[in-house]
C-alpha cells in the first residue's frame, strides 16, 4: 500500500505564488518518475511536470519558465513550486508516482487563480 498526500493548495490572485509538497509513504520501492498532473472542470487530466530518479525534468509548454518541480529522494517528496499564475491554472492537482509496483496517485488538492 503506497499513500501520497499533497498540500499546499489554495486561493491565490494572478501574478502570485504557490508550492506544492507530495509526501509518499507506505510500501515505497525504488520511487522512478514523480510528477504532477492537473484536472480542469470539463477537461481531460494533464501532465504538469515530471522529474525523474536522476533529476531530469519534463514540463508542459504551457508552465515553462513559471512552474519548478523538485523531488527529495531522501524524503520521498516531490515539490511544486508555481509562480507567475494565471486563472487558466486552475484546477485540481494530482501527485504521481511510478514504481515498480506500479501508478499510484493522490487525493489531490485545489489551486484556484483569480483574476
Amino acid at each position: 500500500q503506497v499513500q501520497l498526500v499533497e498540500s499546499g493548495g489554495g486561493l491565490v490572485q494572478a501574478g502570485g505564488s504557490l508550492r506544492l509538497s507530495c509526501a509518499a509513504s507506505g510500501s515505497i520501492v525504488s520511487l522512478n518518475v514523480m510528477g504532477w498532473y492537473r484536472q480542469a472542470p470539463g477537461k481531460q487530466r494533464e501532465l504538469v511536470a515530471r522529474i525523474g530518479s536522476g533529476g531530469i525534468t519534463i514540463y508542459a509548454d504551457s508552465v515553462k519558465g513559471r512552474f519548478t518541480i523538485s523531488r527529495d529522494n531522501a524524503k520521498n517528496t516531490v515539490n511544486l513550486q508555481m509562480n507567475s499564475l494565471e486563472p487558466e491554472d486552475t484546477a485540481v492537482y494530482y501527485c504521481n508516482v511510478w514504481m515498480v509496483t506500479g501508478n499510484y496517485w493522490g487525493q489531490g488538492t485545489q489551486v484556484t487563480v483569480s483574476s
